[in-house]
């Protein structure tokens, strides 16, 4: 890829952030680069970030997010930014675990790098159209999932719908992915979580 074509912006998951990092920096060279990396990403952090992304760039300007751990109140504080970006401002987050990222911030930036880079369930479901026939088949297809995958199951639900269908989720649709992790927790079954998810899609278009 040349410098005339610049990189999106995305999310990596690796355990070698400062590798991650200096490997990124020779990739996006001659473009400039902030980096923001801490052990914790707290609501100062955030707030940083923000002053640094609304400082006017005539070329693509790539922000970094890196950290250990990513607080959610400063996550929460940047998903207007990450979803509608000024102009030429890129932003790559880089985080050891999907976890410590809160679904509403994986549904705005594809995931285009792991450590273990590949989605453990492949979902046949086209979000933009799907119906109620649909969800049934998907149900009685994972009926037997075990706690254990369901929450990779859920991710590849979430990736499916926003990176590759290009849904954009509703704030109750958010929502119910947040819920649908605590309730996995709380060792709920899993279908019925799993059919609140595609229900909610189906709703959406009513």
């Amino acid at each position: 890829m040349s410098a005339n074509e610049p990189i999106k912006g995305h999310i990596i998951i690796t355990s070698e952030i400062e590798d991650e990092i200096e490997s990124l920096k020779q990739r996006l060279h001659p473009h400039r680069v902030v980096v923001f990396f801490e052990e914790s990403f707290k609501l100062e952090h955030a707030k940083g970030v923000t002053a640094e992304a609304y400082i006017s760039s005539s070329e693509v300007k790539y922000i970094i997010l890196a950290a250990i751990d990513f607080y959610d109140v400063a996550q929460n504080s940047l998903l207007k930014l990450l979803e509608e970006p000024p102009t030429n401002i890129e932003f790559i987050i880089i985080s050891p675990t999907k976890s410590n990222l809160l679904p509403t911030v994986r549904s705005r930036l594809p995931i285009l790098k792991t450590d273990n880079a590949h989605i453990q369930f492949e979902v046949n479901l086209d979000f933009s159209r799907m119906n109620y026939d649909d969800i049934f088949s998907f149900l009685k297809e994972h009926a037997r999932v075990p706690k254990n995958d369901a929450k990779a199951l859920i991710e590849a639900i979430l990736h499916k719908a926003c990176v590759v269908d290009g849904v954009k989720l509703s704030e109750r649709q958010l929502a119910n992915f947040d819920m649908a992790y605590r309730l996995i927790e709380l060792n709920a079954r899993v279908q019925s979580i799993l059919a609140m998810l595609l229900m909610g899609f189906v709703q959406e278009r009513a």
